[in-house]
């Protein structure tokens, strides 16, 4: 009834402009209301705020073949620390990893570990020293390259690319997880992930998507990849990039994580405020969390952040 009211008000409206010949001018006028319409409808559809299953399903991808090749090995004591690559984008260059074996048969923990981006070991290297220390409490560690390994990467990316890699630097992540749980050494009972700066932002994301891990240790993290989007340079348009990029809002992620969670913060960290912090760790829904503070630099690498986390992957992993 709205309708035919509507149409008849427009008819009358038509005719009252445009005296006899009012039924072209009629025509016209509905042809450009129709036109308005489908515009307007253009708009809120590409407006509509998409749902959570729908931005999870961002992330999916085909189980295919790892592709895992050898480059080398080196032994430290009992520990065999190999250099490897894997297939995480077919058709992209090969992930570079190391795995981190103990010496015997398992059942072991496992880890998989992820870099920061900083100005030193911002890459696989990071956490590799902490690896092997934890291999002979019997666990299996990947400590994987993000693409912020890449030398000059945060400086010279293009923006307009990062939509496109987020979504493929969560899969690489998906696809490390996969290697690691395929071993038969590894109890997938007894997996965690332990992720620092944008490798714990990233990784809180695969973590929502595919909460696989039974304990999480999340470090310097802040509660918007976009919170960092900008320090070197500026979009075309900031706001399309802003909307375009709000499907990655970690706290949206971070509440269907599962599991318990460990979150390391800097007192003083230029790049995080305390607040920032805080919304991420309040947006975890599970029931153990904790939340420890340090005075330390945003590399976080002092003894005491590095024994509260040890202590933490030995209660929740069972470890020796």
């Amino acid at each position: 009834m709205k309708g035919l009211f509507f149409e008849k008000s427009v008819k009358s409206e038509a005719q009252c402009i445009s005296g006899d010949g009012g039924s072209r001018v009629y025509l016209l006028f509905l042809i450009s209301l129709l036109f308005f319409a489908t515009e307007s409808g253009m708009a809120q559809s590409q407006d509509r705020v998409p749902t959570l299953a729908e931005r999870k399903a961002l992330f999916n991808y085909e189980k295919t073949d790892l592709g895992i090749k050898e480059i080398g090995s080196e032994k430290r004591g009992t520990v065999t620390v190999h250099d490897i690559t894997f297939v995480g984008i077919p058709g992209k260059n090969p992930v570079k990893a190391y795995l981190v074996v103990p010496e015997g048969s398992g059942s072991f923990a496992g880890i998989l570990w992820g870099h920061w981006l900083g100005h030193h070991t911002s890459d696989r290297n990071q956490y590799l020293d902490e690896a092997v220390d934890l291999a002979s409490r019997g666990v299996v560690s990947l400590l994987i390259d993000a693409m912020w390994a890449e030398p000059g990467w945060y400086e010279n990316r293009a923006l307009e690319e990062d939509y496109e890699n987020s979504i493929k630097q969560v899969i690489e992540m998906r696809r490390a997880m996969d290697l690691l749980m395929s071993r038969e050494n590894v109890d997938q009972d007894r997996v965690a992930y332990v992720g620092h700066d944008y490798s714990g932002m990233y990784g809180s994301i695969a973590a929502g998507v595919e909460p696989r891990a039974k304990t999480y240790v999340f470090i310097a993290v802040t509660s918007s990849l976009t919170d960092w989007a900008f320090f070197a340079n500026k979009p075309k348009s900031k706001v399309a990039y802003i909307r375009q990029n709000s499907v990655f809002e970690l706290t949206d992620f971070v509440s269907e994580l599962r599991g318990s969670v460990l979150c390391q913060f800097s007192n003083t960290d230029p790049f995080i405020a305390r607040t920032d912090g805080n919304l991420f760790f309040n947006a975890l829904t599970v029931e153990t969390k904790e939340r420890k503070r340090y005075d330390a630099e945003h590399f976080m690498g002092g003894d005491d952040i590095r024994a509260d986390r040890t202590a933490w992957l030995i209660k929740e992993l069972g470890l020796k």
